[in-house]
């Protein structure tokens, strides 16, 4: 799990109420300039003294000290005069020089804090690359609570955790709302084809994601909003054309999908950019960023299914044997080669739709 940490050396008079609500919200750290802002708080937090130009004459309950080496100095001679506190490093990387020293701190030190003064992931790509085989913790000051998943990404795994100087309450808890975004997994279904016909022409769309999806991976598409089948994604060999691993040759454009925070989408609505749910045989879920969506008029298949509980499902795809789903312990099926009776994998939301908000009403599909 990343690490969250609140910076409340500039807050003034908002520093208990900002305490609070980081406190509240389970941060890793309080950060503070003077060490009676750090008196009092709970052993839940770690708490960081970084102080300005001067330094303090005691560091009162603070667990780590972190300093400029630009500013205060090496920290080995502080560290001799106290020996129960745990320094570590603060580096503003505005050049080569100050990248360099970045560097040198996340192999050698036990704690690194790091400001970039450009708007570029480059300087944090390299000290992330030069800290790979080391066991520091790093940590990334953010200007506000949006940018910390973006950090978070660099080089797939990101800092230890962000840094925020919060300048109005709630501002942490967006922080750490955005830290731990995740989806939740989906518990997926077995459904028993029932039907399998032949729908005439019409429109489908295949949603291409920015990233590759694994080969039981897939996204979820259904005629009806409580009805959705795995559609899986074109990472498996076939004659006459290349895999195509970013791609879902997903259904018929009316179809729902899921985009993540329970919400559905239609196939239609889909753009360069949109979000949708990619999901796993084994129910794991990530969001996906849309890169395009293809739409197209195909000669159409028609897919009835039931679930065990008995509710009817139907899926919409393109007639042709490249097209398929997924069925029990991630078995990747040809959508025509399907007949009455085959086990197929879905998800059953408990909730109608409406403009792809969950809502409790009276709602038919069929």
């Amino acid at each position: 799990m990343k690490q969250c940490w609140l910076d409340i050396r500039a807050a003034n008079g908002l520093k208990p109420a900002l305490c609070q609500e980081a406190i509240h919200r389970g941060f890793d750290a309080i950060v503070a300039a003077d060490p009676a802002d750090l008196a009092g708080l709970p052993p839940t937090v770690t708490r960081v003294l970084l102080p300005g130009a001067e330094l303090p004459d005691g560091f009162g309950d603070a667990d780590l000290v972190v300093l400029d080496r630009r500013v205060h100095g090496e920290s080995a001679r502080l560290a001799q005069h106290h020996p129960g506190t745990r320094f570590g490093r603060y580096v503003e990387v505005t050049d080569a020089e100050s990248l360099a020293d970045a560097c040198e701190s996340v192999c050698q030190d036990p704690c690194t804090v790091l400001r970039f003064a450009d708007p570029t992931n480059i300087p944090l790509e390299i000290v992330l690359a030069a800290a790979a085989d080391a066991h520091g913790l790093i940590i990334t000051t953010v200007e506000r609570a949006e940018e910390a998943p973006v950090f978070l990404g660099v080089l797939e795994h990101g800092p230890d955790g962000v840094m925020l100087a919060p300048s109005a309450p709630g501002e942490p808890g967006r922080l750490k709302d955005a830290v731990e975004e995740r989806t939740a997994d989906l518990e997926l279904v077995e459904l028993t084809v029932t039907a399998v016909t032949h729908a005439g022409m019409g429109e489908r769309a295949c949603v291409d994601t920015c990233t590759y999806l694994a080969k039981d991976e897939g996204i979820l598409v259904g005629s009806r909003a409580k009805g959705l089948v795995l559609c899986v994604s074109e990472t498996h060999p076939l004659p006459y054309m290349p895999t195509r691993p970013f791609r879902v040759n997903a259904g018929a454009i009316m179809s729902y999908t899921l985009a993540g925070g329970g919400h559905t989408r239609y196939l239609s609505e889909l753009r360069a950019g949109s979000v949708v749910l990619a999901v796993g045989a084994d129910g794991r879920t990530r969001p996906t960023v849309v890169g395009r969506v293809k739409i197209e008029t195909r000669p159409l298949l028609s897919i009835d299914a039931v679930a065990d509980t008995g509710e009817p499902v139907n899926l919409i795809v393109q007639d042709d044997w490249h097209v398929r789903i997924l069925g029990p312990g991630g078995a990747v099926l040809n959508s025509t080669a399907l007949r009455p009776g085959d086990r197929i994998l879905g998800y059953l939301p408990q909730r109608e739709r409406h403009v792809g908000y969950p809502i409790d009403e009276l709602c038919y599909e069929q």
